[in-house]
């Protein structure tokens, strides 16, 4: 995602309520941030937070944390919440590719909504569910395995599909028409843009259960 760079972006995020700016200091001990057992689940790449924030609305009994890279989007996100009091919900400003320095064993559900689909075969590494991600997940969930995925991309879908098979996840769900389907769904800022232009979009829900 591109966005202007926002005045201020740095002090803004690191003055939120909602921001865990030593996250590594919780490697494997997020109950103290949220002071309570409830299961953790994450989305990597949140964007502008319309679907992280949804999602804590919806699911008091569940925590969730976003994790974003650029202070600029993270911005637009804690703007939302500046009237908001979502005590199962934080923030952390970081690179996907350090997600296992900052979670061990913890997480219960990883969503990719509208990642970057990196198109081009030689980038196919840097795709959120590439092999160099799934081993990096391997390292934080906290028992099976699962991830939820929503793009307009075929490319990136089908790449998923490939990659999530072969690294031993079953689909519980697929669908190519996700606005046709009876799926428990929050809708991010993307996917209201593209279902608004007849955009349809492509989802997945996939479980690796170890033995």
């Amino acid at each position: 995602m591109r966005l202007r760079n926002v005045k201020n972006a740095i002090n803004i995020v690191n003055n939120s309520k909602y921001i865990i700016t030593n996250p590594e200091s919780y490697i494997g001990n997020y109950k103290k941030i949220f002071n309570n057992n409830n299961p953790i689940n994450i989305e990597i790449g949140m964007g502008k937070g319309d679907f992280i924030i949804g999602m804590a609305q919806k699911y008091p009994n569940i925590n969730f944390i976003g994790i974003e890279k650029y202070e600029s989007v993270l911005v637009r996100a804690i703007e939302k919440l500046d009237n908001m009091d979502l005590p199962n919900l934080k923030l952390i400003r970081i690179d996907a590719i350090k997600i296992d320095e900052i979670f061990h064993k913890e997480i219960n559900t990883i969503y990719l909504n509208f990642s970057d689909p990196w198109p081009k075969k030689r980038h196919a590494k840097r795709r959120l569910t590439s092999s160099i991600f799934l081993d990096l997940y391997d390292k934080i969930f906290i028992s099976n395995p699962h991830i939820i995925q929503k793009t307009d991309n075929l490319i990136l879908f089908a790449s998923s599909i490939k990659s999530l098979s072969k690294y031993g996840y079953i689909f519980e769900e697929i669908s190519l028409d996700l606005a046709n389907e009876d799926i428990d769904n929050v809708i991010t800022e993307y996917e209201n843009k593209f279902m608004n232009k007849g955009i349809k979009i492509n989802y997945l829900d996939a479980k690796k259960y170890l033995k």
